[in-house]
Parts: C-alpha cells; structure tokens; sequence
C-alpha cells in the first residue's frame, strides 16, 4: 500500500449532508440536543455545568476531547440523569431519529443501555418500550416531511455489570418490537467479553446477533474475545485491530513518487478481514478517547485508511454525537478532506454499513439499492 495523498481533497460540488447514510454505532445517551438537556434537567432537579445551550454544548465536547476514554464517559452522567423517565426517553428518542434524518441518515441502529434509566422507577421493558414509542414518534415524524429512515434498537449491557443474562432476554423479548441487536458497552480494559459467556450462547442459540465494544479501549485481545466469548458478528471500533498488523518502509516509490510500504498481516486481522467482519469505525470519538494515541493524535495518523486500503470491511459512524460535537456528515467530510476519499469511496463505506445492518436480507438488499439509486443521481 501506499502513504495516503493529503495534499487536497477533492472538489465535491454537492452537500455531503444529501447523501444517504447508515449510522451502526449512536449511542441514544450520546445524542441529546444540549436544549433538551437544560429542559429536562429542571424538569427533575439535575444540576448542569451550564443552562445555556450553546455553553453546555461546548462544556460536553470539550469534556470529551480530553484523550481519556473513563473522562469521556464521565459526561454521560448528565445526560443519563436526564432521562429516567418514559416521557423523557420518549422525546429523546424521537428527536435522535429526527436528527439523524435532517444528516441524511436512512438506516441508525440506536444502541443504549436500558438498565441505566431504572432510578425513576421505571422496569426495563418500561424503558424500552417508551425509546420505542419515541422512535416510532420519529419515524412518523421524518415521514410527513416527504423523506424516509427505518430504525432499530440495540439493547446493550453495561461491562461493569453483573447483568448480562437479564439484559440478553430483555432484547430477545423484544425482537420483534423494534431490538434489533445486542451490545456491551462502558469500560472495556479489565471487562471482557468473557464475562457475559452466557448471555453470548443464550442469545447464540435464539439467533439473535451481537455487536461488541472491542478494540478502542483495549487491544486485539478484546477483539479475540469479542469474536471468540461474544461471537461478535460485528466489532463495535476495533480500531486497534491495526495494532496486529505489522507496516515497514520499503526502498520503493510508486508513480508518483509516495513510499511503497510493506504490509503483514496477524492471524487475527487476516481473519477478521478475510471474513469481512465489519467495523463500526468512528473517527472523530477514537481521536478523542485515545484509541489511535500509539500511532498519534491527528485524523492523518488514524489507521482508517490503512484499513480501507488493505479491503477491511470498513464503516463510518459517530458514536457519541454530542460529546464529539460531530454528525455522520462532518465525520464524512473528515475523510474526505484527510484522504482525497470520492463519490466512490463514500458509497462504498456506505454500502459496507448498509450490508451490515442488522436487518433482514430482503430489507438490507432494498436499502442497498436505494443508496446505490441515490448516488446514482447524484453522479448523473
């Protein structure tokens, strides 16, 4: 492979916005409106660093942005505390879907963790029947304006916890009431997979698939454990599955004179990247919690070009939207304006996502051919 060309991005003459797009890794306790917060926090008594909306946005993501991933997670504490209500977790479900669609989302998978909004009294199926009251608010919503998204849960478990099992069933219960999909998610050093080895049969055994956290906070040996002890069909980062791939400088240059680098794969990465396992790569967050610092601190020594070259079955998603102070749109343009990436490029991460989602085959093959529809007349 070769070094990527920063010297300029590509002229893209439409709005990045336009374009349609599949979002695989949101957390719903990540994507408030700073307002909703403000509001919802006098509602209950919960004090905030700031009730100015524009104050308390910026106080999030500078929090974030502090290379730490426990510090990134400590800014959830506000936005949980705000939503341990059904009316609550309805209007913020509806208005992350509202939200998704105005950045030209068509497909999101909108993972949280039910047994974090239970301090008000609400039961876990109470809790998640009130985000899926609020999802369907918003997909009715995004409709009456003439445009489309189709949504889905997916039901995650803290790693902290000693609630995998009941977390499990919660989501298989409601498989067919809008979860689509299990996770685990929080501190990820010193919480394996292997701790929720049951939860991963049971939900193995009813066919229901998993997403894992693995490979941002911890190295490849999170991301064995998720494919192993969580049979993972998808790695929620994995960035650092880069950690298993050795890179040298070669005496080599290419046409245009970029140094030819030589590039070996591990075992894990081979088999993760000859199985196409997908990646919910999110470049913005990893930059902020830490997850590249080995290879540095910029979006250019990201090793998600790397990845992309080298045929991982790569997706781009935004994490945490309010912490990273970044749609799917920004993290789009990012890499455009990192690695010369084109109309090509941006259909092809798209379509990765779209042919993971945690959808049926008829449902993902028509989601496929309404992007693939999309770029097309935008091409032409």
């Amino acid at each position: 492979m070769t070094e990527p060309n920063i010297d300029a991005a590509p002229d893209l003459t439409f709005d990045l916005r336009n374009l349609p797009k599949v979002s695989l890794h949101d957390h719903l306790d990540g994507g408030l409106r700073p307002a909703t917060i403000i509001e919802l926090a006098a509602e209950v008594g919960h004090e905030l660093p700031s009730t100015d909306a524009v104050a308390l946005g910026a106080w999030f993501r500078e929090a974030a942005d502090s290379g730490s991933l426990p510090r990134y997670l400590e800014t959830f504490d506000h936005t949980v505390a705000v939503m341990q209500t059904a009316s609550a977790l309805r209007r913020v479900a509806r208005e992350f879907v509202e939200d998704l669609a105005d950045d030209g989302v068509v497909y999101g998978e909108v993972r949280w963790a039910p047994e974090q909004h239970l301090a008000r009294g609400l039961t876990l199926d109470e809790a998640v029947e009130a985000v899926q009251a609020g999802l369907e608010e918003g997909v009715a919503a995004v409709e009456e304006t003439g445009r489309v998204i189709a949504v889905g849960q997916l039901i995650t478990a803290m790693r902290h916890a000693d609630r995998g099992m009941e977390i499990a069933e919660l989501a298989v219960r409601h498989r067919d009431r809008g979860a689509v999909g299990f996770d685990i998610a929080g501190a990820e050093d010193g919480f394996p997979p292997s701790r929720f080895a049951e939860a991963f049969r049971y939900l193995a055994q009813n066919n229901f698939p998993a997403t894992v956290h693995a490979g941002e906070a911890a190295g490849p040996d999170s991301i064995q454990s998720a494919l192993v002890d969580g049979r993972a069909v998808r790695l929620g980062h994995g960035v650092r599955i880069a950690e298993d791939i050795a890179v040298e400088a070669t005496d080599e240059v290419d046409e245009d004179g970029v140094p030819i680098l030589d590039v070996t794969l591990g075992q894990l990465a081979a088999w993760v990247r000859d199985r196409g396992i997908p990646l919910e790569l999110c470049p913005s967050s990893n930059l902020q919690t830490g997850a590249i610092s080995q290879w540095g601190e910029d979006i250019l020594d990201h090793p998600f070009d790397m990845l992309y070259e080298l045929g991982f079955n790569v997706t781009v998603s935004p994490d945490n939207r309010l912490m990273s102070g970044v749609s799917l749109t920004d993290e789009f343009q990012l890499l455009v304006e990192a690695y010369d990436y084109d109309l090509d490029d941006l259909l092809e991460l798209t379509l990765n996502a779209a042919e993971a989602a945690f959808l049926p085959l008829e449902d993902r093959e028509d989601l496929v051919e309404y992007i693939n529809e999309a770029y097309s007349n935008l091409s032409s």
